[in-house]
């Protein structure tokens, strides 16, 4: 299966809900990480979150993250 992670211009990285069961999120030590069950996960893409790696809505303040990663075509991904 494959889940998508969608860039959002100037804010974070975004899971859908239709993906999140099938995401496992660790910290350094190898712990889990829950995000709210039932949700998309938002991850922060900022750095400035009070909730790393969750978003706390904190890049509204002035993150400026347009610029994307070239993209790859399908067939080289």
């Amino acid at each position: 299966m494959s889940i998508t992670i969608r860039v959002r211009n100037n804010g974070p990285y975004f899971i859908s809900a239709d993906d999140a069961p099938h995401v496992r999120i660790e910290d350094a030590e190898g712990n889990v990480l829950a995000p709210p069950p039932g949700r998309g996960i938002v991850l922060c893409r900022c750095g400035m979150s009070a909730r790393k790696p969750f978003c706390d809505s904190t890049h509204k303040e002035g993150f400026s993250g347009k610029l994307c990663p070239p993209v790859v075509p399908p067939s080289q991904a």
